[in-house]
């Protein structure tokens, strides 16, 4: 009986032939598909080879579907899929936790946390992030606040936002500057420029020193408020005195 030979090209190619038919001629998995009248390999030989090709491509999807989903187990998948259907109804939602998400390890409700911060499922975050908060390995984590604080920026749900930020205060963290432009960028599209300030008040207490991005968000959303914005502009030009504030014209302060 012939067996089949697979052979795999370093140029991405995939052959195919029989042993009988090595040295005369190599079938290209087109030619497996749509054969021609050239090869002159036996159709009794393609489900075989067929069956080879599928048990070398192990069906896994290729890209960024594949390598956000690669770290989800069956049972946080499935605390995806429930919350999900239930979110609209929080006492299901509530229900759920209690009977699945509560079963889950560690790795899992972080998992199932990161992924619902991808989906901007940012209500369903927050209530497994109190989950995680109650477990009895959590440890302050300003990573874990960051991720979810920036995803509620994002949506402007900036109530949700108050709140992580003064819970993350009590447990004496400090977010870093990418933290602190999204919350002020969230506080400006608002519409809330005194919120954005206080953050801002609370930027310079941090001790990491201040990166340009959070105060250029600050000079750029405040201008029609000129006053807070040459508060802002003076502690800039004294943290970076090297750089440069661009100051449009007076018409565009609504001053003549």
């Amino acid at each position: 009986m012939r067996v089949p030979t697979l052979i795999l090209s370093r140029s991405k190619s995939v052959l195919f032939a029989s042993k009988s038919l090595l040295d005369k001629h190599f079938v290209s998995i087109e030619s497996v598909i749509c054969p021609s009248p050239q090869v002159h390999a036996s159709y009794s030989d393609f489900p075989r080879l067929w069956s080879w090709f599928r048990a070398y491509h192990d069906g896994r999807p290729r890209g960024p579907l594949w390598r956000g989903k690669k770290l989800l187990g069956k049972e946080a998948l499935f605390v995806i899929l429930g919350l999900k259907r239930f979110k609209d109804d929080d006492e299901k939602v509530d229900k759920f936790i209690k009977t699945h998400v509560l079963r889950l390890l560690k790795m899992d409700l972080i998992a199932v946390l990161t992924e619902l911060e991808r989906q901007e499922e940012v209500h369903l975050a927050v209530k497994m992030f109190k989950v995680i908060q109650k477990q009895e390995w959590y440890k302050p984590d300003v990573f874990l606040y960051k991720d979810l604080i920036v995803a509620l920026a994002r949506r402007k749900k900036m109530d949700d936002v108050m709140e992580l930020w003064e819970s993350m205060k009590k447990e004496n963290l400090f977010p870093d500057s990418q933290t602190y432009t999204e919350v002020i960028r969230g506080f400006l599209q608002y519409g809330s420029p005194a919120d954005a300030m206080n953050i801002y008040e609370d930027m310079k207490k941090s001790p990491d020193l201040p990166e340009q991005l959070p105060f250029r968000i600050l000079l750029k959303g405040l201008l029609p408020h000129p006053l807070l914005r040459n508060r802002v502009k003076q502690d800039f030009e004294e943290i970076f005195p090297d750089q440069h504030v661009y100051d449009p014209p007076q018409e565009i302060f609504g001053l003549r």
